[in-house]
């Protein structure tokens, strides 16, 4: 997939004028030129996405390119670009939209509060861009949420109901990450660069992970909502049959 400039600032949450004081100091590769206009891929948003997760951990712009330098020096810049590519691009093909307040809210079959609207943005599931306009970083998570408003949850519910998922799902993904990744890497040492011959292998690797991680999820997932569906219908049956004619009695 290409990017314009806009496109790929949106994509990786950055602005314009950062994306080029990062192509400005040498932390991305030169974009595709077609005619007058520069196409980006997903080798820039993997790179984007890398500054800002080490610049989320403290390190500085200047650090960062002397990491970059290291990292790429002596070794194939398309396997290095390969595999940054295959770590840190985004796998479902879903990219951020930009909807204004009035869009949400249609949406959302009415109007929406501040204090939502802060809430999903606290969530991380919205950002405000400008004026009354917000980049959505899941639109099928939104679209989702939508859905259960449609069938009678408040807005204010679905949010918590979100943020209770979020935390759950994310300890399930460190879990899973971390334990492959530890016995993975367990025959390296700390801080290991793999050769350019090592590249592919580890490339394949990530790509053969995520669709295990998801199949591994989904299966348990749908496995757990079937039970509680049983559990909370058995309740519901068992309370309506008390009411009816009285609890059953002692064996």
């Amino acid at each position: 997939m290409e990017y314009r400039l806009d496109d790929l600032a949106q994509a990786a949450g950055v602005t314009v004028r950062n994306v080029r004081a990062y192509a400005e100091r040498g932390l991305l590769p030169a974009p595709r030129r077609v005619g007058r206009v520069n196409l980006y891929d997903e080798t820039h948003l993997a790179r984007l996405r890398l500054i800002g997760r080490l610049l989320e951990r403290g390190y500085t712009v200047a650090h960062i390119a002397d990491f970059i330098a290291s990292w790429e020096g002596g070794h194939d810049i398309g396997q290095t670009l390969g595999l940054e590519a295959a770590l840190l691009a985004p796998s479902s093909g879903e990219l951020p939209e930009e909807l204004g307040k009035a869009d949400l809210e249609e949406l959302f079959g009415g109007a929406v509060a501040k204090r939502d609207l802060d809430r999903a943005v606290e969530l991380g599931l919205l950002s405000p861009v400008a004026g009354d306009r917000y980049q959505v970083h899941r639109p099928r998570l939104l679209r989702a949420g939508a859905e259960l408003l449609d069938i009678g949850m408040p807005l204010s519910a679905v949010l918590d109901l979100a943020g209770r998922m979020s935390e759950q799902v994310a300890a399930v993904a460190k879990t899973f990450v971390s334990t492959v990744a530890n016995h993975v890497l367990a025959q390296h040492e700390p801080g290991w660069r793999p050769a350019d011959s090592e590249i592919p292998a580890l490339v394949g690797l990530v790509d053969r992970l995520r669709p295990l991680a998801r199949v591994a999820v989904d299966a348990e997932l749908t496995d757990g909502i079937e039970t509680e569906i049983q559990d909370f219908v058995g309740e519901w049956f068992s309370s309506f049959a008390d009411r009816v004619a009285g609890p059953p009695a002692a064996g």
